[in-house]
């Protein structure tokens, strides 16, 4: 129905004013309003509805969007039943165009094609997609092609010249441009540069109509914003203006009322009572008095415009591949699926990743801190501990001994020397246990650089000791509120303000998770760990070790561990994930032992989701382990056979903690402490002669607090009756 999209542009150029779009959460604020808000846009006066497909994680939406979409899930809504409230919108007498507009996991999982052909049926338009990578566009954009649906891409003030000529071949009926850098929200006023920016992308766009969103909120603003382009966008200060209200017909007033404020016209319209409607093409070319317009019609001779494009990002893609030094996949996994306005940023960041890495003096600059985080790391048998298992030699790369007392130190360090070649001024982190947040802010004291780290409210309380250390090295600590109160919020936020301050800020994401570079990044310096540890064996055993162990969360200590070992087929690589109260329930963080493969935070992914691709609440007593996702890379691992993991539960973690404390004296953090466990159980099925090295990734200190509340309820599982 791309057609009717460009018709109703057409009409709005014609009667000289600028078209009215607004968007609005299905589900909110109840699954049964959403018809009503739908008849109540038209009726004051709306060209196009933005109807958003809820998503548990949608980093590019401010916090108004982001609670209709958390009130949205908990009343149940699924990308099927959106779906069919398009339908059933339709049946009441909904005639304007619809856009579905969402993030790309829940529809992977749906199905691409089944997902455009349901939403065709149904009576939508086309799609506004606001992770999407190229290579996955140019995919979509054929499907939507074929069924007559449009693709609408987003553009923004980051968007750079070779992008626009891109996305300008993508779009078929309008595109999105986003006013600021930021999320979504309402604002007081409409940005300065929106000019500018606007007759940049015109350049690119020719005919093709804008439509501006993202700040805009009163009917000053639409005024404003139709004088510069083809049509302006609003969204959240609708959902404000109906959050709360509860009766349909007090709903549909409101939403008339305040989209005819804006626009100034009112639209009167027959609606009927929402019934069932059949799955037809001809049933909404009747609801929209319009001839029936097959797939097979709308691409015709080929769709030239189409091939075209796609024949063009099928070019530029290729190339853009070839230039990486770094690959942005590993089989299946990583990519980009961000929103548009972080593009550039990954395109200025990857290349000075690139020159650097290949530039000797950055690692001389690099190695010069090796006396002040602790480097080279040490290396050392576990008598004790191997005695216990009564197997193999097992063998502790002491990375807790570290500045800092962690890993962590290694990739804040290799960052923290990117962001200075970059120009960054100020700093910004995610972390879970406070280990990543305390390194962060440990390298931009050293560098007088500001920094701010973001941990979810639940990680604050319970690693109460690290945000003290953080505070103490001048870094400001943002607690989380949102979903779990976790690590998964904490990135969430932490991507949100990066996007809003991209100037002059650098994301030192902690774990090998993230859009492309990131991941490769995050190894890159981890692997320190992994390489000393093959030298040190060496040294002392004359050979590389029979087996690597390390926990895995986002993958950062074990991606570093295993990426030196990865071609010594010998040697066996080992990931312990947290098994919470067991993967057979739903409070574990066993992403890939009972995951699935998905998008998240940027890159595919296995990922613990739902059966419809809404990511969902995990749980460790190991707060650095309590992320629903893992690093791209080893879920290649993973996949390919070259790594193997297990799951270790709450309890048998402590035993692990408890063993390491009272057998070698070495108090480990409670994510090492998962590590430790699967190295005794995987020693007992080894040889005397044989060698495992456990990454004991950080110190304990931090987990005391943590480990006596626990004791009474995990003690008694492993026979710990521990009195203070």
């Amino acid at each position: 129905m791309s057609a009717h999209l460009k018709q109703r542009f057409a009409e709005c150029k014609a009667e000289g004013r600028p078209a009215f779009v607004t968007f609005v959460t299905a589900g909110f604020p109840k699954p049964d309003s959403t018809v009503d808000i739908m008849l109540g846009m038209q009726a004051g006066g709306v060209d196009v509805i933005e109807l958003g497909m809820p998503f548990s994680d949608p980093i590019g939406d401010g916090p108004t969007i982001q609670k209709s979409n958390t009130i949205a899930l908990e009343n149940g809504v699924t990308t099927k039943q959106t779906i069919d409230m398009v339908r059933q919108g339709r049946a009441a007498g909904v005639t304007i165009p619809i856009v579905l507009m969402g993030y790309y996991n829940p529809i992977m999982i749906y199905g691409e094609e089944q997902f455009i052909k349901d939403a065709r049926a149904a009576g939508a338009c086309g799609f506004i997609i606001v992770d999407f990578p190229p290579e996955e566009a140019i995919k979509f954009r054929q499907i939507c092609s074929r069924e007559g649906m449009s693709y609408i891409p987003l553009v923004a003030p980051s968007t750079t010249d070779s992008r626009l000529e891109i996305l300008s071949q993508i779009a078929d009926s309008f595109i999105y441009v986003i006013s600021r850098m930021g999320t979504t929200g309402a604002l007081t006023e409409i940005s300065e540069g929106l000019p500018a920016l606007c007759a940049r992308v015109r350049k690119y766009a020719g005919d093709t109509p804008l439509a501006v969103g993202f700040g805009i909120s009163t009917a000053e603003h639409f005024n404003a914003v139709g004088g510069i382009a083809d049509g302006a966008v609003i969204g959240s200060k609708l959902v404000s203006v109906i959050s709360g209200l509860t009766d349909p017909k007090e709903i549909n007033a409101a939403t008339k009322k305040f989209c005819s404020s804006i626009c100034g016209r009112v639209v009167e319209t027959s609606a009927h009572e929402v019934g069932p409607v059949a799955d037809s093409a001809s049933t909404v070319a009747s609801v929209l008095g319009k001839k029936e317009v097959t797939p097979t019609a709308v691409v015709s001779g080929g769709d030239p415009k189409a091939k075209l494009a796609v024949d063009f990002l099928n070019g530029i893609v290729a190339k853009e591949e070839k230039e990486h030094v770094f690959p942005s996949r590993f089989g299946e996994f990583g990519g980009q699926y961000v929103p548009e306005a972080l593009f550039d940023c990954l395109v200025e960041l990857e290349k000075v990743f690139e020159t650097a890495v290949n530039d000797p003096t950055f690692w001389e600059e690099y190695r010069s801190y090796y006396p002040y985080i602790g480097r080279p790391g040490k290396m050392h048998l576990a008598p004790r501990l191997t005695k216990h298992a009564g197997g193999a030699n097992i063998w502790l790369k002491r990375e807790d001994l570290n500045h800092t007392g962690s890993h962590k130190i290694n990739n804040a360090l290799g960052q923290v020397l990117l962001a200075r070649r970059l120009g960054k001024t100020e700093i910004i982190a995610e972390t879970g246990a406070g280990q990543h947040g305390v390194a962060t802010a440990t390298i931009a004291a050293k560098f007088g650089m500001k920094c701010t780290v973001y941990m979810g409210a639940e990680d604050v309380r319970r690693q109460a000791l690290n945000v003290f250390r953080m505070k103490l090295l001048g870094a400001s600590v943002v607690a989380v509120d949102a979903g779990t109160r976790t690590l998964r919020d904490a990135v969430n936020e932490a991507l949100r303000s990066w996007v809003t301050n991209l100037s002059t800020t650098h994301y030192v994401i902690g774990s090998a998770i993230g859009p492309h570079p990131f991941p490769t990044i995050v190894r890159t310096f981890q692997s320190i760990i992994g390489n000393e540890t093959k030298q040190q064996m060496q040294e002392y055993r004359g050979k590389l070790p029979d087996a690597v162990v390390a926990c895995v969360g986002g993958g950062s200590n074990s991606s570093g561990m295993f990426y030196p070992f990865v071609e010594d087929k010998t040697v066996k690589l080992l990931g312990v994930e947290a098994g919470g109260d067991g993967v057979d329930t739903d409070r574990h963080s066993a992403t890939i032992s009972a995951g699935s493969v998905g998008v998240l935070h940027g890159n595919k992914t296995y990922v613990i989701q739902d059966k419809d691709g809404q990511i969902l609440d995990t749980y460790s007593v190991s707060a650095g382990l309590d992320y629903p996702g893992v690093g791209p890379e080893l879920s290649m691992w993973k996949d390919t056979g070259r790594a193997d993991f297990v799951a270790a539960t709450d309890a048998q973690a402590l035993e692990g903690f408890r063993l390491l404390s009272q057998l070698e004296g070495i108090i480990p953090a409670l994510e090492s402490s998962h590590a430790i466990y699967g190295a005794v159980e995987l020693a007992k099925t080894m040889k005397p002669d044989q060698d495992i090295v456990i990454c004991l990734s950080g110190r304990g200190d931090k987990d005391v607090e943590s480990v006596a509340e626990n004791l009474p309820r995990l003690g008694p599982l492993i026979g710990w009756d521990l009195r203070f």
